[in-house]
């Protein structure tokens, strides 16, 4: 156990951050909206930790992020990092599946794994008085897993058999086209499972190479909300994880492909009850540096303003006025690295070429007509109301704050983001849209009768 005493420094949002020194760790306390304080520190490890303290229900929500996560697989290694989430908790050198599995059952606690495009993530929820022991079980998993060999095999085969069930999925497969369209060699272009060829290649030392590689303390974000006061469990976790030490070997520097723009249209011939229609966009990702905040959140509005519930544009003029959906939305994800804009239906097929249509006169809309100001006004109001929405809960509140310091942004990122949202105009959300709605991808997929093949389209 390794002896941590805290200082506390209250700060406001932009102030650099406190550096540790010897066993002392200093806290920066960060004021953000929703009256809502989060405490940052740094252990002398390199472990970041960030804690907002919610005392209004005995729970405690944790997010332990490592950066890497399927961005830094290779295009010969799709598969890995799933593969990696899917066996962490098989054993550790001096425990079972069964015996870590009970650990956390017996006090009636949750842990989770999670490998996304831009990080990996272990998931804790407990009561108070089971944090530390939660903690520790988890610390383990972290430190020494066992990937045992058996364990390895059996996931792989159902990682197997997951893909082939994607597969039967229009939805999953129109996307999966648009994805290698939009990323080409980039790690973003696989869906996460891999293919069955990397799969079958996969060996359990390549796990433990990940492991060795990517799990270590200085690549470590560790963010909890719920019944804490920070100084405490500061000292909790520096007396679980600050004697891991971290390699003498920096960091590797993720050095990904290219995103090059190549629009593309994709038409997948199948024997389908309804025609999938995707029309996307390259889009910006959220850069370290935040230069690209103003169209990063113009696009996150406009993702609001066209495809989110029953109230946005597409639902009402394409499926509530005109009867062409079963289904029809947008999406806008964060991402390190260049992300993608998408607006996507499930339509009948002898709707297709009308669908298609219908997607492209709404967008190009966007490019040729400002918002009203009511438009513009109502849209600001829903998504800032979704937004405070989705930091309500303990495990929402340890998400995004450890989110936005993994993607470098920093927890201050909460404001400036609800900011920049307040303060767009529409002529700013039109040349973000003249931006970047610009080159188009299309992904389509349905019965050949309806998609209208050429011979340079089959696939």
């Amino acid at each position: 156990m390794t002896s941590t005493s805290v200082t506390s420094t209250a700060v406001n949002p932009t102030a650099v951050n406190p550096t540790a020194v010897n066993d002392t760790v200093a806290i920066q306390s960060i004021a953000l909206s929703q009256n809502r304080l989060v405490h940052r520190s740094q252990l002398p490890n390199g472990i970041v930790i960030l804690v907002t303290e919610n005392p209004a229900a005995d729970i405690i929500s944790t997010r332990l992020f490592l950066r890497g996560g399927q961005r830094v697989e290779s295009s010969a290694k799709a598969g890995l990092v799933h593969l990696v989430a899917a066996v962490l908790t098989k054993g550790t050198a001096t425990k079972t599946s069964m015996q870590l599995a009970e650990q956390v059952e017996s006090v009636g606690a949750s842990l989770g794994i999670d490998a996304a495009p831009d990080y990996f993530l272990i998931s804790l929820k407990t009561v108070s008085d089971d944090f530390l022991a939660i903690l520790t079980l988890a610390a383990e998993m972290l430190r020494s897993p066992s990937f045992p060999e058996a364990e390895f095999e059996l996931e792989r085969r159902l990682t197997l058999q997951a893909l082939r069930t994607q597969q039967e999925q229009p939805f999953t497969v129109a996307m999966d086209y648009l994805r290698r369209a939009f990323y080409g060699h980039h790690p973003y272009a696989d869906g996460g499972l891999g293919t069955a060829e990397t799969l079958i290649s996969l060996t359990r030392e390549d796990l433990v190479t990940y492991h060795k590689t990517w799990f270590r303390p200085d690549n470590l974000i560790i963010s909890l909300a719920g019944r804490v006061e920070a100084a405490q469990v500061i000292t909790q976790i520096a007396g679980v994880l600050g004697d891991w030490q971290a390699p003498s070997t920096p960091l590797p520097t993720v050095q990904t492909p290219e995103v090059v723009l190549d629009p593309q249209q994709i038409l997948i011939p199948q024997d389908t009850q309804q025609s999938i229609v995707m029309v996307g966009y390259l889009a910006p990702a959220i850069a370290p540096n935040l230069k690209s905040i103003q169209d990063f959140a113009a696009l996150k509005l406009l993702n609001t303003y066209l495809g989110n519930g029953l109230s946005s544009r597409l639902f009402v003029e394409l499926r509530e006025k005109q009867g062409l959906a079963y289904e029809v939305s947008t999406f806008y994800p964060t991402r390190l690295d260049p992300s993608h804009f998408v607006a996507y239906m499930g339509t009948a097929p002898e709707n297709t070429a009308i669908a298609l249509e219908g997607l492209q006169t709404e967008l190009e809309r966007l490019k040729d007509q400002p918002l009203s100001e009511t438009e513009l006004q109502t849209t600001q109001r829903k998504l800032l109301g979704q937004y405070a929405l989705g930091k309500q809960t303990n495990a929402q509140i340890a998400q995004i704050f450890g989110w936005y310091e993994l993607l470098g942004a920093g927890v201050e990122f909460d404001l400036q983001f609800q900011e920049t949202i307040a303060a767009l105009s529409s002529s700013e959300i039109q040349a973000t849209a003249q931006r970047h709605f610009d080159q188009s991808y299309y992904s389509i997929l349905g019965p050949a009768d309806f998609i209208q093949l050429d011979e340079d389209d089959e696939i």
